[in-house]
């Protein structure tokens, strides 16, 4: 079986490509386009049945092309920074919501049997009650958030309209080796191996949901072989939660670093905007695909402290600046 990845050069996306090549499927992994031909986390990574795609799923025609000769398709290409959503909101409708559109229109036309959405939880806001399950209402409450439901709504448009076989998989903030700089959990793992004494960090109270890569990109593809979860939304998460205050302290405990961690202002996401709460219900995961998360809290950061420690992996992160 022919399988398309897209954003396979991302965190969540080169972790997926991985496993799925380690089932023995074929994976077309799409890299977005560079002229310096990057391909991300992928760099390095060759397997007889990797295919490296480059472009960019703005682009319809491209897409058109991209998924010819594929039996399924992850979409995961977006862009996901929050705070760079609030000075550039445009660049989030054209990429996760028309890049969706592109990506699902390019489907029916190629009678594609499968698409799984990568949704977030950030599409509910903040919790109006826990757990929070796939009823519970969207609240966008930034630029991002609204993109996101966009394209979650613009994929379920193509079932109902076309009987497009889609699965929207809602993952709950999703950690691990290869994560992005501007997430909290390589934030501060960075910072202290790095040997900073004092962390810079946004508001330490909300609370958050955090889903290990692997459990995440299992869960995705449990449900990319459930035909009972077509045309639904799912939650992928690990059904507990903990503070960022909580979080750092403990990475800070599995560092055995005695730091200390700063508030910074320009860290913290505009009033009205910071989702102070979430926390997932994974029950229809459990009953569409008989799967549920299983990695700990603990063993995770532990994994991923692990990761951060090899010098050639904290090298591609720049500690000195907030990126956003």
């Amino acid at each position: 079986m022919k399988i398309l990845v897209t954003g396979a050069d991302g965190f969540i996306g080169s972790h997926l490509t991985e496993m799925l090549l380690k089932k023995g499927y074929s994976v077309r992994a799409l890299s977005y386009y560079n002229s310096f031909n990057n391909w991300g986390w992928l760099e390095g990574v060759i397997h007889n049945q990797l295919e490296i795609v480059s472009g960019d799923i703005r682009d319809p025609f491209f897409c058109s092309e991209l998924v010819k000769g594929v039996d399924k398709i992850f979409h995961l290409a977006a862009l996901i920074a929050i705070p760079y959503s609030y000075i550039a909101p445009q660049s989030y409708i054209e990429t996760n919501i028309n890049g969706t559109l592109n990506i699902c229109d390019a489907a029916k036309k190629n009678n594609i049997k499968k698409v799984v959405i990568a949704s977030t939880s950030e599409v509910y806001g903040t919790a109006k009650y826990v757990p929070i399950d796939e009823n519970h209402p969207k609240q966008p409450q930034s630029p991002y958030s609204a993109s996101k439901i966009g394209a979650d709504m613009i994929a379920l448009s193509y079932y109902n309209s076309f009987g497009l076989p889609v699965v929207i998989a809602r993952p709950f903030n999703t950690y691990g080796p290869r994560q992005s700089a501007r997430a909290i959990i390589p934030t501060i793992i960075s910072q202290i191996s790095d040997g900073k004494k004092k962390i810079e960090l946004g508001d330490l109270n909300p609370l958050r949901d955090f889903t290990f890569v692997r459990d995440t990109c299992m869960g995705f593809i449990a449900l990319s072989e459930s035909d009972s979860a077509i045309g639904q939304e799912i939650n992928i998460s690990s059904k507990s939660e903990i503070s960022i205050g909580g979080l750092a302290d403990l990475i800070a405990k599995k560092m055995k670093s005695n730091v200390e961690f700063v508030v910074k202002k320009e860290r913290i996401r505009p009033k009205g905007s910071e989702v102070l709460r979430l926390m997932g219900d994974n029950t229809k995961l459990f009953e569409l695909t008989g799967f549920k998360p299983s990695i700990t809290l603990n063993d995770g950061i532990e994994a991923t402290v692990t990761w951060f420690k090899e010098k050639n992996n904290l090298l591609k992160y720049k500690t000195t600046i907030y990126n956003i």
